[in-house]
C-alpha cells in the first residue's frame, strides 16, 4: 500500500520537485499540500501545481488538516518556517522528513525535542551521492595525516544560508576523520594580512550565483599533491527524490531522530 505523503510548501521550488516524486512513485501518494497564507496556489490541484500531472490534492494553508489523512509530513520550507511550525507538527503527530538548513543550536534543539515524540529524518542533503560522499571524505581526512582541508561550496543566488547545510556536514565529516573539533578550527573567511595558515584549519568558503542547484568540494593538500572529493548536484530532482526515499522508510519507525544515513544504511 502506497505511503500517503503531506508536502508543506507545495508551492515552492524543492515542493515542486517532491510533488512530481511522489506522483512518479507508485510506493507512495500525495494526501495533502500546504503553502504559505495569502499564496496564490491556495486552492489549486497539488500535481497540477507542480506540472507533473492532473488532480492531486487542494492546496490549503492548514497543516493539521491537509497532513490528518497523511502517514508522513514533508518539510522543506527553510529553517525559519520549519521551527515556527514544529509544534503544528507535534500536534498532528506524524513522521516528519526536514530537509530545511540553517539551523540555529536552538532551533535543532527544538527539532531534536519533537523527535522526542515522532520519528523524525533531518538531513542537510537527501541524495545517496552527498551520502555517500561524506563517508569518503571521513575516511580521506583519517588517512591523509598532516594535510591542509578546504573546502568550497556554490549554490544558486537565492539560497538564504551560507554555508549551506551539506557543506556544514561536510567540514563536520573531515573534522571528525582527522580528529579535529570543526568549531574550534573552521575558518569562514580570510582577508588582509593574515599570517601563516594554521595546521588544523579546515577552510569553508561559499560562492552565490546563477540557478547552481549545489556544488560542493572538499580538498585535501599535501606536498606536491592534492587531492578533491566532489559533489554536483544537476538537479533539484536528487533531492526529491531522496526526501520520498527518507518518507518511505520512516513509516512505520518508532520515535527519534534519523538522518539520511540510517535511511540509506550506511551505518
Amino acid at each position: 500500500m502506497a505511503v500517503k505523503i503531506c508536502i508543506i510548501g507545495a508551492a515552492g521550488r524543492m515542493g515542486k520537485n517532491i510533488a512530481e516524486a511522489v506522483y512518479n512513485n507508485e510506493n507512495a501518494d500525495a494526501a495533502g499540500a500546504v503553502d504559505r497564507k495569502g499564496s496564490d496556489v491556495l486552492g489549486q490541484n497539488l500535481y497540477e501545481t507542480a506540472g507533473c500531472g492532473k488532480g492531486g490534492p487542494v492546496i490549503t494553508d492548514d497543516i493539521l488538516e491537509s497532513a490528518k489523512n497523511a502517514d508522513v509530513i514533508i518539510d522543506f520550507t527553510g529553517a525559519e518556517p520549519t521551527y515556527n511550525n514544529l509544534s503544528i507538527y507535534e500536534k498532528a503527530g506524524k513522521p516528519i522528513v526536514i530537509g530545511s538548513t540553517g539551523f540555529s543550536d536552538e532551533q535543532k534543539k527544538a527539532v531534536e525535542k519533537l523527535s522526542e515524540k515522532v520519528p523524525v529524518v533531518l538531513a542537510p542533503n537527501m541524495s545517496l551521492g552527498v551520502n555517500v560522499a561524506l563517508e569518503l571524505i571521513k575516511e580521506a581526512a583519517r588517512l591523509l595525516k598532516g594535510y591542509d582541508i578546504e573546502l568550497v561550496e556554490t549554490h544558486h543566488n537565492m539560497k538564504k544560508d551560507a554555508p549551506s547545510g551539506t557543506a556544514m556536514a561536510m567540514a563536520e565529516a573531515a573534522a571528525k576523520g582527522a580528529g579535529l573539533n570543526l568549531a574550534e578550527n573552521a575558518v569562514y573567511a580570510r582577508h588582509g594580512i593574515i599570517g601563516e595558515r594554521k595546521p588544523n584549519e579546515i577552510g569553508i568558503q561559499t560562492l552565490r550565483g546563477g540557478d547552481v542547484a549545489g556544488d560542493h568540494t572538499v580538498f585535501f593538500f599535501g606536498n606536491g599533491e592534492r587531492i578533491e572529493i566532489t559533489h554536483r548536484a544537476h538537479s533539484r530532482k536528487t533531492f526529491a527524490g531522496g526526501a520520498v526515499t527518507a518518507a518511505l522508510w520512516l513509516a512505520d519507525k518508532p520515535k527519534g531522530m534519523y538522518n539520511m544515513q540510517n535511511v540509506l544504511g550506511l551505518v
